[in-house]
């Protein structure tokens, strides 16, 4: 067998596999020869080599640690087979040569390092960079690689589409450690599709999330997935498996999002696939800072400036309706420039908005210097409207949502939806949501990213009878009475999995069951992967629904 690690670092996954596989090899050595000296004649039993071991390397003093990890290796096995048969072997480590070449991995022919057929397997774990942190050398890099990909791809991609590209016709079987965020929210559809429909690639198995410790001392972690993947016309009978929390289960298809369901891919959607109101991000002010004023600042302002408390509202970002903190800022619609001049503070931090628009580097933020006086994006609603926070704890089974008085201003760091029914706010928070969610959703290190084009507009809702409606909407309410009860509790103090009162987690749990109910899904039996795995058929039925009705058009009647 022919191993290659394209980006083999200091050799660890290189050195581990040959003294797995050497381990294995003196076992068999150990049963044929039973501890007997071998006479006569010798015959070095040793069939596994480094030689069977290659790697590529960008970093030239990683390629001398890795040669040499491998002649270490080498010679403490070797020390171990001369224990078993009671022999010594005269046979130096370093006269065998390593084939750890130095390069960049994405810009060279792998094959020219090994023929593709003389190799059995692909492993490594390519190097964890986000497309907001690379170099421009990293992304020229990608684009050599994938340039059907687009730019906003991780780094670790390119290692898949290089392997994807060699393994072409072959039975060579890759598996790769690498950041989670390929397997959630956008870049799903950005890495994968082509991988599975250009390049014909099926998942053999795969370690969902996992926490990656540095052995540092600032302990820095990273959030990682482990994916093996083949040829799928050639190795379609591998039995497929998907590992979890130290558990594993058999799975007929493993799609892109690490579960056991049809490949689908969720693509940014403008509206909502269902009949449900939209989705719209908050208001961003985009003004230094100028337009907001802080809590510590809020009575010192008011003393000075009276006049200005009628355009004065609560201003909620994620961290304020999480926590329930106070923040405010000015919202100057409807103020007449004579309000303004009569408001010497209000009109100071107008100016230095203005400002601090021209200085800007984008067109957009300075053509917007010429209106200081507002938000540069307004999008609050004219009605009361539920916040969802963008970014949420993943120790919390439950994003908070909640509903919002029209007067207060929602930030960008929330989304949210006008003109809402209890019915839908129970759909919502129920567990059927939170599990299409932390599959679709993309992430920020681990909490969840909630997203409207991504998550919201795909979600497939359930068709509910009056009756099923009703119970939502009973369930619903509950959970709000439950919030009720612990006025001095933020959200974050309620949902926080080790306070969460009883009373708000059994109306939880009742609403569970009511949106299950209402989706015919079985309450007692089916697991979050299986519900999930529903949800993305049902996705699957209404997007073709959707072609269909798109593609053919209605013949008029007379």
């Amino acid at each position: 067998m022919t191993f290659l690690d394209p980006a083999c670092g200091s050799g660890n996954f290189l050195t581990e596999t040959y003294l797995s596989l050497r381990r294995l090899e003196n076992e068999m050595i150990r049963e044929r020869y039973h501890g007997q000296m071998m006479m006569g004649e010798f015959l070095n039993p040793i069939k596994v080599s480094i030689q069977q071991f290659y790697g590529i390397e960008i970093n030239d003093f990683a390629v001398t640690v890795a040669t040499t990890a491998l002649w270490i290796s080498e010679a403490q096995m070797l020390a171990e087979t001369e224990r078993i048969i009671h022999q010594d072997i005269d046979f130096l480590p370093l006269k065998s040569y390593t084939n750890i070449y130095e390069g960049n991995a994405l810009r060279i022919d792998w094959e020219t390092i090994v023929p593709k057929a003389h190799l059995n397997y692909i492993i490594g774990n390519p190097p964890f960079v986000g497309y907001a942190y690379q170099t421009k050398e990293q992304k020229g890099d990608l684009l050599e690689v994938c340039r059907e990909c687009g730019s906003n791809i991780d780094y670790v991609a390119g290692w898949y589409y290089k392997a994807a590209k060699m393994i072409n016709g072959t039975n060579i079987r890759v598996a790769l450690v690498s950041t989670n965020s390929i397997t959630q929210g956008e870049q799903v559809t950005a890495v994968w599709k082509n991988l599975i429909e250009q390049y014909g690639i099926q998942i053999d198995f795969a370690h969902r999330t996992f926490r990656w410790d540095s052995e540092a001392s600032l302990k820095a972690h990273v959030h990682c997935v482990i994916v093996g993947f083949s040829n799928s016309y050639s190795n379609s009978q591998i039995n497929k498996l998907i590992f979890d929390n130290g558990k594993y289960n058999n799975a007929g298809n493993i799609n892109p999002y690490l579960i056991d369901a049809p490949n689908v891919f969720i693509d940014n959607r403008k509206k909502p696939l269902s009949n449900v109101p939209e989705m719209i991000k908050g208001s961003s002010p985009v003004d230094g800072g100028n337009l907001i004023v802080e809590a510590e600042d809020y009575d010192a302002f008011i003393q000075q400036e009276p006049l200005a408390i009628k355009y004065i509202h609560r201003f909620v970002g994620a961290r304020e309706f999480l926590h329930d903190l106070p923040r405010y800022c000015l919202w100057l619609q409807g103020a007449s420039p004579k309000d303004i001049n009569s408001m010497p503070l209000v009109r100071e931090r107008i100016a230095r908005t203005r400002e601090f628009r021209l200085s800007s580097s984008k067109a957009a933020t300075r053509k917007f210097a010429d209106m200081p006086t507002r938000f540069m994006e307004m999008r609050q609603p004219e009605s009361d409207y539920i916040i969802v926070p963008r970014v949420s704890s993943e120790n919390r089974r439950y994003i908070p949502m909640g509903y919002m008085n029209k007067d207060v201003i929602c930030s960008d760091s929330n989304i949210l939806i006008p003109e809402v029914t209890l019915y839908h706010f129970g759909v919502l928070e129920s567990n059927v949501h939170m599990a299409w969610m932390r599959v679709v959703c993309g992430r920020l290190k681990s909490d969840y990213r909630y997203s409207n084009t991504i998550v919201y507009n795909n979600f497939p809702w359930p068709n509910p009878t009056d009756e099923q409606r009703t119970k939502i909407e009973q369930t619903a309410q509950a959970i709000l009475d439950a919030r009720a009860l612990y006025p001095t509790s933020s959200l974050a103090d309620l949902y926080d999995e080790l306070t969460m009162p009883v009373e708000l987690r059994r109306a939880h749990q009742d609403n569970d069951r009511a949106v299950m109910a209402a989706y015919g899904f079985p309450i007692k039996t089916m697991t979050e992967s299986q519900c999930v795995a529903e949800l993305f058929k049902l996705y699957l039925e209404l997007t073709h629904r959707e072609s269909d009705s798109v593609s053919i058009p209605h013949k008029e009647t007379k």
